[in-house]
């Protein structure tokens, strides 16, 4: 049985994640804007990301639907010990839906974006079309 278009590109989101994660996009961090500008439009290496994109049970801060890939920044709100615990939850999770998860501190983003978006390529590479 095939997935439809919304359940494969979304996990079956509820629909009050959308308008959060429109408001997100409203009102993104300089980390996140700076990454959106070097992966936006195709990009890099021609791979479709989106931003604030609902996941399952989650908002994303960037998405490749065709590598099943995740990009997470990081801001200091995700040193504290709660917050790490949820974000290794969030991942399992993810890892279980047959998505991959890359994690980047947004300091990261700001210093070296050339690495980062080195170690995105060299993931999204590994990864076939469907993610596996």
């Amino acid at each position: 049985m095939t997935e439809s278009y919304n359940d494969n590109l979304h996990k079956e989101a509820i629909g009050k994640l959308y308008q959060y994660a429109r408001e997100l996009r409203q009102e993104p961090t300089a980390a996140e804007k700076l990454l959106w500008s070097a992966i936006r439009n195709r990009k890099l290496n021609n791979l479709k990301f989106r931003r604030q994109h609902p996941l399952d049970k989650f908002i994303v801060d960037f998405y490749c639907n065709e590598k099943k890939l995740v990009v997470e920044l990081d801001g200091g709100v995700h040193d504290v010990k709660r917050n790490k615990e949820y974000d290794d939850a969030r991942t399992e999770m993810l890892t279980g839906l047959n998505i991959s998860v890359l994690r980047f501190k947004n300091e990261e983003v700001m210093s070296n974006l050339n690495d980062v978006l080195k170690k995105i390529c060299e993931v999204a590479e590994m990864l076939s079309n469907d993610g596996s």
